[in-house]
């Protein structure tokens, strides 16, 4: 289980190292860009598996996503949820983040909640068993109406008859409704 928290925090760095200067070279901020996000969005995607359990049904498996996030008032805090789905079962995911804006339209978050899984030992891109999920990603306005998301999942011991944790990586586009 440590590997695959060290690999998690290691995914997570190396996305920040490599899309904070995309975001960060955009130029010198006036005193009125707004730093971060506070939009509510509904979005669809990708979401790949990218470890196994070891044990037969826990290969890594490919799907989607859809997720949605409702910034919660003033608060640093969102109620997000995610649905990620393979080809034989679904894993839904209800958590709680804190949000940082991190560049003009963008934010960073770490969330964490629990993955429901529709069929334990089906496998999804997040394992094949419920358990607490942690997520951390990013976000971005690329237009009045869209967002872009990415994020990566960490599901503590998400696999049934094996004590490992299931590393999955989402992508999508969002569209604000808030």
């Amino acid at each position: 289980m440590k590997r695959f928290i060290k690999s998690f925090v290691t995914i997570s760095a190396l996305s920040s190292l490599v899309v904070a200067p995309i975001f960060l070279s955009a130029g010198q901020a006036d005193a009125e860009t707004k730093i971060g996000t506070d939009a509510s969005y509904v979005g669809a995607g990708v979401g790949v598996g990218v470890t196994n359990g070891g044990q037969t049904g826990d290969a890594a498996t490919f799907g989607g996503n859809l997720t949605g996030r409702l910034k919660l008032g003033d608060t640093p805090f969102s109620a997000r949820g995610h649905v990620l789905w393979s080809d034989q079962t679904t894993a839904i995911i209800p958590q709680v983040s804190a949000d940082v804006g991190i560049a003009k339209n963008t934010n960073a978050f770490l969330g964490v909640g629990y993955s429901f899984v529709e069929a334990n030992g089906k496998p999804t891109p997040l394992g094949n068993k419920d358990g607490v999920a942690v997520t951390a990603g990013v976000e971005s306005e690329v237009s009045k109406n869209f967002l872009l998301y990415s994020n990566a999942t960490l599901g503590i011991d998400a696999y049934k008859n094996s004590s490992a944790s299931a590393l999955s990586i989402q992508s999508g586009i969002g569209v604000r409704f808030k």
